[in-house]
């Protein structure tokens, strides 16, 4: 059974939505960010970043425990460890890598630092990073309703790159974002919390 060391972040919900997709048993080890518990030295000893999510995959290549950090590298570890969600024809995964990449470079950053400065309680200190930042957002998420206006899913088929985006756009709401601005986006999104695997990813308590 695989552990998944997270908390109920856009990251933590990439893994919890991918393991219930890919039918992988996995018991959740809270990791209270608020009571800085990433710190401690048991998790940075499977994540020296100091971030959530990692897991330990107990029985991982050749049948010898494995973790793995980085939501990113867990999902393309996962992909490959089930040989789900993630193409082996070279041609079909360079979409997967790509959309993958484009989350994880800004689709996640973007709107995380619209999360930081919603909280800056002085306006002055938060206008110029809020308008930045939001300014970005908006510009990302046409980005993938551009994209979504030409194919079903971010790399044709259904796939991890859909996973990892998926976890952000489930804040659209706190990232100021009506999908009425964005209707591929919105479509994506209802398609895919639609699917009961990925209600289980984010109804598990992850804290």
């Amino acid at each position: 059974m695989i552990e998944l060391h997270t908390w109920n972040t856009p990251n933590g919900r990439k893994i919890s939505v991918a393991l219930e997709e890919m039918g992988l048993p996995y018991r959740v080890v809270p990791v209270n960010i608020s009571k800085d518990e990433q710190f401690k030295p048991d998790f940075l000893a499977i994540s020296p970043n100091n971030r959530i999510p990692a897991i330990i995959d107990p029985e991982g290549p050749g049948g010898a425990p494995l973790s793995v950090f980085e939501s990113g590298a867990i999902l393309l570890y996962l992909g490959e460890k089930t040989g789900k969600f993630l193409p082996t024809a070279l041609r079909d995964r360079v979409p997967v890598l790509e959309w993958l990449m484009w989350q994880m470079g800004g689709f996640g950053p973007m709107p995380g630092q619209v999360h930081h400065f919603l909280g800056v309680k002085e306006a002055a200190d938060q206008k110029y990073g809020l308008a930045r930042y939001s300014a970005e957002t908006r510009r990302l998420y046409g980005v993938l309703d551009r994209r979504l206006a030409t194919v079903e899913f971010v790399a044709g088929a259904l796939s991890v790159a859909d996973f990892a985006i998926l976890g952000w756009a489930w804040r659209h709401e706190r990232h100021r974002v009506d999908f009425a601005d964005f209707p591929n986006v919105g479509r994506w999104y209802d398609v895919l919390m639609s699917r009961p695997a990925v209600a289980r990813g984010f109804e598990v308590s992850l804290s």
